[in-house]
């Protein structure tokens, strides 16, 4: 309970928490009962991998946590052996005209990365004011669209 309930509040909960605890239990509907207990028999033939991963047995677990641990090992060695032996990717990726854009786009990500240190802390938290603002009259003017042009004027909307 509340401690900064009056007397009289205190009574009124507990009266109305008693009446409410003698109301019967209302059932469900026949149709709904029968469409639960479908789906709770429908879900309990599923085989075992079609249910969430905690439901899975302990086997299967471990196994595809250690099989994820082995693809990311592999990865991470496949991509060291590949600098160590075929040397700068830039280099393969002359004759790849997609690679050439992948790594045009990777550097000019790099450049726009170090611009963010040179840009003071005070021009961000302005930006970042304005876009607010800016958001707040987009959608301002979205309502004030909507309701000129799809709202009926006869009609009493508050």
């Amino acid at each position: 309970m509340n401690s900064d309930l009056t007397e009289a509040d205190r009574r009124l909960e507990t009266a109305i928490d008693a009446a409410l605890c003698e109301l019967p239990l209302r059932a469900a509907p026949p149709s709904l009962e029968l469409h639960v207990l479908e789906e709770l028999s429908r879900r309990a033939a599923l085989p075992w991998w079609r249910h969430s991963f905690a439901g899975w047995p302990g086997f299967a677990r471990v196994g595809f946590v250690l099989m994820c641990v082995v693809l990311v090992g592999l990865a991470l060695l496949g991509g060291v052996w590949a600098m160590k032996n075929l040397g700068s990717p830039a280099l393969g990726a002359l004759s790849m005209p997609w690679a050439r854009h992948l790594f045009a786009l990777v550097g000019v990500a790099g450049e726009v990365a170090s611009l963010v240190r040179i840009v003071p802390p005070d021009w961000v938290y302005e930006g970042l004011a304005a876009s607010v603002v800016l958001y707040a009259a987009l959608f301002g003017l979205g309502i004030a669209a909507y309701r000129t042009l799809y709202l009926d004027p006869n009609s009493q909307v508050s």
